[in-house]
């Protein structure tokens, strides 16, 4: 098995290619239910979807969530679909670690991708445990400056670190190197999971620390524990990414608990969505953006085309959802619960 980070990432896409379970399709926004009115008293093509982040006008509150990067030409092509859809539909962009960059050089140009998305929000991506591994905050100013970023994404994946065969499992002391990197660096930083949720004991910890957005990234898409399950070595009696595979708090749960005790958080919420009313749900939670990764991946692995094609239909499910609930923007149902049904 190889122990290259760019050979890595391309085991992560064909064992998502080749497992259907790894996307654990729990759907607990399905359990999320809304007030439907049957008066709207709005046209649905005067529904504004349009909001606000990060500075920077979208289409609608989409961000397609972090996926890959390396110097594999599978990993290049993917990038640069995802960042031309996101450009033509107005939507933000995240970018999968580019720990790989600092090991391979020639993986840097698969996440310059600032030419295929002039205008639209780009994150920067690292693990945060990286930060007791060498790194340091000249590291994710590089990783910003490669993308000419508007924020930095620090990922926390304690599970899938643990359960990988080369993973780094030493996240002791990483509030303070947080810290650190927030005060130097001079985009704003996002904290995220990768599949196991953010619980409010920690976003508290992270908030004290100077974190002001944070990506929930909850259970219930894909799981990271069970997509390392399949490279770790084969032994029946090694079953610790399948035992840990729904591991996590559920992204609504996540949203719920973080959107009430800490208001002044700027909160992304992932991991589980699959639609527009998905996305919708999510900002009547707390969220002011919803992510996705797996939905669009193997459109990006098809054509620009294929990604634009999902964002659409799933933008015409966000907007058909803003007219059954009676808003006219985007504000009218960000944390509103009072279109909770039974609210």
């Amino acid at each position: 098995m190889s122990d290259s980070t760019s050979d890595r990432k391309i085991q992560h896409i064909r064992i998502i290619e080749d497992d259907a379970d790894a996307d654990r399709q729990k759907r607990y926004f399905d359990q999320i239910r809304l007030t439907h009115r049957a008066l709207p008293e709005i046209a649905l093509d005067q529904v504004d979807t349009s909001t606000t982040f990060m500075g920077k006008m979208l289409r609608w509150p989409l961000l397609i969530s972090s996926m890959t990067g390396g110097e594999h030409e599978l990993t290049r092509s993917v990038n640069q679909r995802l960042a031309e859809a996101a450009e033509a539909t107005g939507v933000a962009l995240g970018v999968g670690s580019q720990r790989v960059m600092f090991t391979n050089p020639e993986a840097r140009a698969s996440f310059e991708i600032r030419s295929f998305a002039p205008s639209a929000p780009l994150f920067a991506n690292l693990g945060a445990v990286q930060l007791n591994y060498g790194f340091g905050v000249e590291e994710c100013r590089q990783a910003v400056d490669a993308m000419k970023a508007d924020a930095l994404y620090l990922h926390l994946n304690p599970l899938q670190e643990a359960v990988q065969p080369e993973g780094n499992t030493n996240f002791s002391g990483l509030a303070e190197r947080i810290q650190t990197v927030i005060a130097e660096l001079p985009v704003p930083v996002i904290i995220k999971e990768v599949g196991a949720g953010i619980s409010l004991a920690d976003a508290e910890r992270l908030y004290a620390a100077g974190v002001r957005h944070i990506d929930v990234a909850g259970a219930g898409g894909l799981s990271w524990s069970r997509i390392e399950h399949h490279r770790r070595e084969e032994d029946d009696a090694d079953r610790l990414g399948i035992l840990f595979q729904d591991w996590g708090i559920p992204t609504p749960l996540a949203l719920q608990q973080l959107s009430e005790a800490l208001p002044e958080m700027t909160l992304i919420a992932s991991g589980g969505l699959r639609s527009g009313l998905d996305v919708a749900k999510a900002l009547v939670l707390g969220a002011s953006i919803g992510g996705m990764a797996s939905p669009f991946l193997r459109p990006a692995m098809e054509s620009t085309e294929a990604v634009i094609k999902v964002i659409e239909r799933m933008e015409k499910e966000f907007r058909t959802a803003l007219f059954l609930l009676g808003a006219g923007r985007v504000a009218d149902v960000q944390g509103n619960r009072r279109l909770l049904l039974g609210a």
